[in-house]
This record gives C-alpha cells, sequence and structure tokens, in this order.
C-alpha cells in the first residue's frame, strides 16, 4: 500500500498529506479538530454552517466558525439552498479567514433537506453550479464542494453534479458513495468513487463513506484511485485513526492506543471544552465522547456510567480512574 499516502493541493492550498476529517454536526467543533490535527488530520472540517446564520450574525452560527489551537489551515463547510443566501454571507465567512470554503450539498436530515439546503441541492446540478460560481468570483479561496451519489437510486446524477460544480469552477469534489435516501446504509459503493475518479482524471477528488478504521482509508485509496479521503464517524472517539491509517498507507504496522493514551486523549478533550464551553456545559458535552472512546475497552460499562453523569472535571478524572481497576 506504500505511495497511496502523499500532499495534494486544493486550488491554492497545499497540505502535506490526503487524510482528512470531515464535517460533523454536533462533533467537529474547534476542541474535537485540534485533536484530531494532532494526531495526523491533514485538514479538518468545521460543523456545517449556516449561511443564512453568518449572514444575519448569528452568534452560535459564527462560533462554529472560531479556529482550533494549530489550525493553520481552517476548513469552513457551508449550507445554502442558493447562491443569494451563499453571497449574503461572503463577508462573515471571510472574517474568519478561511483556508478553503466547502459546500454541502449532501447532508441528508430533514430539517436542512427541507429549506432547499444539503442533499435537496444533488436534485439541481444549475443552482449548484451558481452557488460555487458566486463563491469563487467573491473570495480568494479553494471552494470545494460534497455531494452523494445522488438523491435516490433512480436518481443517481453524481457525474452532472460534479461537472455542475466544476464548471463553476470548484477546486475539489467530495464525494459521500450512498444516494440521500440512503443515509447510511447499506454499504457505500465504492465503485462509485472510482468512476468519479476516472471521468475527472485532472480533478481533486476525495472519497468518503465507511471508513471506520486505518484499513478502511487506505483500502478505499487503493481501490478507487481517489486522491484524498476523509474520516467522519470513524474519527468520533477515536482520533488516533489518522496518524494509523497514513502508517498503513506507508507500509507500516499503525500504533494501537493504549487504555492510558485513550485515558490522556478523553482529559485533553474535556479540558478544551472547558476552556470553549465552561465546566457544566463541557462535561455534558463530553458525554457524547467518551462513550466512543471508551468503546472497544473491557469491563468499560461502570466508567461510562460514572462519566456520563459527572458534572465536573474532577467527577470525570475519577471515573476515568475506574479503568484502571477493570
Amino acid at each position: 500500500m506504500e505511495g497511496l499516502l502523499h500532499p495534494v493541493s486544493i486550488g491554492n492550498l497545499k497540505l502535506d498529506g490526503n487524510v482528512f476529517l470531515a464535517p460533523i454536526a454536533g462533533y467537529t467543533d474547534k476542541i474535537f479538530r485540534s485533536i484530531c490535527l494532532r494526531h495526523g488530520a491533514d485538514l479538518a472540517y468545521t460543523e456545517m454552517v449556516s449561511s443564512e446564520g453568518v449572514a444575519r450574525d448569528s452568534e452560535k452560527t459564527v462560533m462554529l466558525m472560531e479556529r482550533g489551537e494549530g489550525e493553520r489551515n481552517l476548513a469552513v463547510q457551508l449550507f445554502m439552498p442558493d447562491a443569494d443566501t451563499a453571497k449574503r454571507s461572503i463577508t462573515g465567512v471571510m472574517a474568519y479567514n478561511p483556508a478553503m470554503i466547502d459546500i454541502n450539498a449532501g447532508c441528508p436530515v430533514p430539517k436542512v433537506v427541507k429549506t432547499g439546503a444539503g442533499s435537496a441541492l444533488l436534485k439541481d446540478p444549475k443552482t449548484i453550479r451558481e452557488i460555487v460560481s458566486v463563491l469563487v468570483e467573491n473570495t480568494n479561496v479553494p471552494v470545494t464542494i460534497k455531494i452523494r451519489t445522488g438523491w435516490d437510486v433512480e436518481g443517481i446524477n453524481y457525474l452532472e453534479t460534479a461537472q455542475a460544480a466544476f464548471d463553476g469552477g470548484a477546486s475539489a469534489v467530495c464525494m459521500h458513495a450512498r444516494t440521500r435516501s440512503q443515509l447510511y446504509m447499506p454499504t457505500a459503493d465504492w465503485s462509485r468513487l472510482k468512476d468519479l475518479k476516472l471521468h475527472f482524471p485532472e480533478k481533486v477528488i476525495i472519497g468518503s463513506g465507511d471508513l471506520f478504521c486505518a484499513q478502511d482509508g487506505a483500502r478505499m485509496l487503493e481501490e478507487t484511485g481517489i486522491d484524498a479521503i476523509m474520516f467522519a464517524r470513524g474519527a468520533i472517539g477515536n482520533p488516533f485513526v489518522f496518524e494509523q491509517a497514513k502508517a498503513m498507507m506507508q507500509g507500516k504496522q499503525p500504533h494501537e492506543p493504549t487504555i492510558q493514551e485513550k485515558k490522556e486523549a478523553i482529559i485533553e478533550h474535556l479540558h478544551g471544552l472547558v476552556g470553549f464551553l465552561g465546566e457544566n456545559a463541557a462535561c455534558r458535552e463530553m458525554r457524547k465522547h467518551v462513550c466512543a472512546y471508551l468503546k472497544g475497552i473491557p469491563n468499560s460499562a461502570k466508567v461510562r456510567q460514572a462519566a456520563t453523569t459527572a458534572l465536573t472535571v474532577k467527577a470525570y478524572e475519577e471515573a476515568l480512574d475506574l479503568l484502571q481497576l477493570t
């Protein structure tokens, strides 16, 4: 598998490697992005940010674009229904000095789709081209897009939507290899990624879907010939997956984190959230993360139970100390 890890250029953004953290609503805040970057992610995307919210200067919206510690390249993902909404958000987005803007044309969640954003854009390649064009023409950063293979099995049109994005000036297309109607089941069809790259051999194509471990990442690159990969659910509770995937891509044996290393990552994550949200809110926010970090650790049920009721950092640390007794 050697040779799969390599630098990649997305417009004028030059990255040392090709292993990314996907935008994940409710997870990829600036704290988690920083942790993943330290563990080998070459680029980390914000949670999806409402262009309408940015245009209205919503505090809860714009805080999603705050740069994390050590985050040299800020990749902001926006969702919007049309080019006008995208244009109205440009000043607010550029105030955060992003290195790249990504358009969400893949989110399948009904509350996003019903506004005409996310996966709804897959039904309208013309609007995709218009959105990309207005962002390209009015900013000086690369504009990319994340799509799915189509709305449903009868409406598979990823070649058309990718062409529309490239016609608008997109620097890269990322594809989650499922339709909107499939959500996250059944298995992602990676053959579609291979086909997309074959149709656009000179363009940057990024792959997403069913990347749960280092082996998956290396295999996707090897089987499809795409340029980069994007871990989503596979990175939740496992920021180590980036360095592991890179090791495999270089033909090396990946390091399996010890229980102590996982504990340290949890505490680092929690302390970061405390500085961002305050102790009480951070402890509540950390509950979903800690369950993911502890997944697969034998006899960790009591630890999860104690951690997910903890409301102070001290209580979290005491809960994690139980791991030494199991």
